[in-house]
């Protein structure tokens, strides 16, 4: 009879502690690299995708790393680690549905970390519901669906994240995507 409580405690254990996902953390406005680095303090595994800007002001040009997705920073844990987060200043939640956190796709984040130190100009865009969808069938995005636009001339293929409700655009060949 013990040995079968044991039994019973390990896997209702198992199920409430799972192995490590990805999950998107909403911090304070412009606090994404300070939540990042205090993180990697941690000893937690996070992951903030940035871009180059060239922002100008009167007197100068300066070219700026910004985060692709502003008020995000994705993390990589086991829920039973999540209290190592929560409590780091500047971090406001872990996204998800009511009080349950909700896993991102390990191949998103895979794929935005290929396209980010590809060769693809990656930046923000407005986040999209409705259009054509497509997959990218060959390079660093490989796999992702999204939506595809055009601007100024220029093939975009618009990613959107919908857990976070964020989307980002990249410039691509038309010849890389099919139907999804």
């Amino acid at each position: 009879m013990i040995a079968r409580m044991v039994t019973v405690a390990t896997l209702a254990e198992a199920a409430v502690l799972p192995e490590e996902r990805w999950y998107a953390v909403q911090t304070c406005a412009n606090h994404e690299k300070r939540v990042l680095e205090q993180l990697s303090h941690r000893t937690v595994e996070a992951y903030l995708p940035l871009y180059e800007s060239m922002r100008r002001w009167k007197d100068r040009r300066m070219r700026l790393e910004l985060p692709l997705f502003p008020g995000y920073v994705f993390v990589h844990l086991a829920l039973r680690d999540r209290l190592r987060v929560l409590q780091t200043p500047s971090v406001v939640r872990l996204v998800g549905f009511g009080s349950q956190p909700a896993a991102l796709q390990d191949h998103e984040i895979e794929a935005l970390r290929r396209g980010v130190a590809g060769e693809i100009r990656l930046e923000p865009h407005p986040y999209l519901k409705v259009g054509h969808r497509l997959r990218v069938r060959t390079g660093p995005l490989q796999g992702l669906e999204g939506i595809l636009v055009r601007k100024k001339n220029k093939t975009r293929f618009v990613i959107s994240l919908d857990l976070i409700m964020r989307s980002v655009a990249a410039e691509i060949d038309v010849a890389e995507l099919e139907p999804a």
